[in-house]
């Protein structure tokens, strides 16, 4: 049946593995993408929504490569919301509310127009290896299938465990089954192991809510988008979402179920998200407050379902009930499914290379939850990544790595594989010590010409960021060097209650101070003429105003980034051995054998690793 030998096998079509696929079938790999089920290929599992703080960034530089996340983002919209606004453009993130139905179908449509992609639907039970390097996969059919080179992308179905309440049973997601046979190789092999938790809230049935007794929370007024290509659209119309409260009473009503909860009998033992914790978890964590906000998001266009953003619980249904119609606006709330918590496997990403390739396996590499990470965003960079990689590998090409300097996937990819982690990883802005160098306005500007390189990015595409580039530029230098009499800058200062200036000056000093916007400069004539007159849009506008007004901090954060990066630049050898430099700290040398960085940087960022122990490994090293 398949005869031919794949460049790339993926297994598992959410969002790592659909992103995987496409990448490597784009880079020219004959790829195969393997599921357990055809009909749910990017399947939003939990909330119907992309972006968000942080995560809106990685989507901007996954499209800015040339992957897909940004494209179906915008064509399953239902909703968009610029984040942080109030704050820097550093911090500012997008976010889109998804039509689920749409998303799932938008992401297959364009994975079957994908030339060199095959697919098939299977559940894959182990791996095919010999002498440390995989050869192809093997299926619960029997079927063996051949390839240079395999992705696993398993999200939450390597031995998937479903808990509600005190029931329990297996399964990937509700509804469907776990996979099984694939973590017990693994171990054979070799592989530590480890569980993790993670969970969603209940679905509802949104003609039984009472709208009028909670907070609309529309999109912005002038909505923006994903994809830095022309061939999607801002929205025109949106669909609002909407904000309620728990309250005591709520609060006593989910208490009366703790006993049953496998949160606190032990039945659950793996860590879950820290940062989206069950509504069980929030009242206990935080006894002393008397509330916690809920976001009610429609789940599509037409589909009247539900996601009640804020109450992920695995509680039994009964209670889950009883507490949601205490809920305002939830007194005759109907259930279409109950909230649930999923045990499952995951591998520790120390034993990973900056590839995704595992360290153990020639030619195989981890991407998404199976490596602890938790979110569609997360999952999809790493996909992306490894796709690029793996095609690179079987085209026997130099492999592809983003720094921390470079991208939040540089950020997220060095994180998991030099620190690790034991409970879900999310992103944060915080994580990004360069955030002000990773905006999502420039992720174009960053990536493109990578993506082009790789030949993920398209010539339209490069040509369009180097259009934005080069006007962005050219309207930085008009402010460098266009003069303002005082006359004519002087009424607007003293409209924002800014110093007046007495004699002329350039309009960039101006318009650095923090007070003045550009809807301020615009009326001077001499910058609202230069902008009609260059038809300039509002991606270009937007760049140039955080070039002048961000000038100081960003070239700081440029000239820290080159300092830390000379270290990039110092290897180490391959399999060094650690033990011989009596002088470093046991713990360092332990750390360091174990995760057998490659740089000297990647070395210093390992927990347990002190400047001082890199001090001494520097003086070894002859450095």
């Amino acid at each position: 049946m398949f005869n031919e030998v794949y460049d790339v096998i993926v297994v598992g079509a959410g969002h790592a593995g659909s992103e995987a696929a496409a990448s490597a079938a784009n880079m020219g790999s004959k790829t195969l993408l393997i599921t357990m089920n055809l009909q749910n290929i990017a399947q939003m599992s939990c909330n119907p929504a992309m972006g968000g703080i942080a995560k809106g960034q990685i989507v901007r530089e996954i499209d800015a490569l040339g992957g897909y996340s940004g494209i179906v983002s915008d064509t399953s919209a239902i909703q968009f919301k610029m984040l942080n606004k109030s704050k820097g453009p550093a911090m500012w993130s997008p976010r889109v509310q998804s039509d689920r139905m749409r998303f799932a179908e938008d992401w297959r449509m364009l994975l079957e127009g994908t030339p060199n992609l095959d697919f098939y639907q299977d559940m894959v039970s182990g791996l095919l290896v010999e002498n440390h390097k995989v050869v192809g996969v093997k299926t619960s059919l029997g079927i063996t299938i051949k390839a240079k080179s395999v992705v696993l992308t398993n999200g939450t179905f390597l031995n998937g465990l479903i808990h509600i309440g005190d029931k329990n049973f297996g399964g990937g997601r509700a509804g469907e089954r776990a996979a099984t046979g694939i973590t017990e190789q693994l171990v054979r092999l070799g592989f530590e192991s480890g569980r993790m938790k993670t969970g969603t809230p209940p679905r509802v049935d949104g003609r039984s809510l009472d709208y009028s007794k909670m907070a609309e929370q529309p999109g912005d007024a002038n909505p923006e988008k994903f994809s830095y290509l022309d061939i999607t659209k801002p929205l025109e119309k949106q669909r609002s979402c909407y904000m309620t409260y728990t309250s005591l009473e709520v609060h006593d009503l989910l208490r009366e179920g703790f006993d049953r909860s496998p949160m606190f009998n032990g039945r659950i033992k793996s860590l879950g998200p820290r940062y989206c914790p069950s509504i069980e978890d929030k009242i206990n964590r935080f006894a002393d407050k008397d509330s916690h906000q809920l976001f009610i998001e429609p789940e599509g266009w037409n589909t009247c379902e539900v996601y009640v953003n804020g109450f992920s619980t695995s509680l039994p249904e009964d209670v889950q009930f009883k507490a949601l119609r205490s809920v305002v606006g939830f007194e005759n709330v109907k259930f279409f499914r109950p909230g649930y918590a999923i045990e499952y496997d995951y591998f520790p990403p120390t034993q990973l290379k900056h590839t995704l390739e595992t360290k153990l396996v020639d030619g195989l590499y981890f991407a998404g939850q199976i490596n602890g990470t938790t979110g569609y965003e997360e999952a999809a960079s790493q996909g992306l990544m490894a796709g690029i990689n793996a095609a690179l590998k079987v085209q026997e090409k130099d492999p592809f790595t983003l720094k921390r300097d470079e991208a939040y996937i540089g950020v997220l990819v060095d994180d998991l594989i030099t620190k690790g982690t034991e409970e879900p990883y999310r992103m944060f802005t915080s994580r990004a010590e360069y955030r002000t160098l990773l905006r999502q306005d420039n992720a174009d500007i960053r990536l493109t010409p990578k993506g082009f390189g790789l030949g993920l990015a398209s010539e339209k595409r490069l040509k369009r960021m180097e259009e934005k580039h080069d006007a962005a530029e050219k309207f930085v230098s008009f402010f460098e060097n266009q003069s303002v009499k005082p006359e004519v800058i002087n009424p607007i200062l003293e409209s924002k209650n800014s110093a007046v200036v007495k004699q002329s000056g350039k309009l960039f000093k101006v318009f650095a101070r923090p007070n003045i916007e550009m809807e301020d400069i615009r009326k001077v004539d001499a910058v609202e003429s230069y902008i009609q007159e260059n038809n300039l849009d509002r991606e270009v506008i937007e760049q140039a105003e955080i070039q002048v007004k961000y000038a100081g901090y960003i070239a700081k954060e440029k000239n820290n980034a080159d300092k830390l990066t000379r270290l990039e630049y110092v290897k180490i050898p391959e399999n060094f051995d650690y033990s011989q430099i009596k002088s470093m700290s046991f713990e360092a040398r332990e750390k360091l054998k174990k995760i057998q960085p490659t740089t000297v940087s990647q070395a210093s960022r390992i927990s347990g690793v002190s400047p001082n122990d890199i001090s001494v490994l520097l003086v070894y090293m002859g450095r």
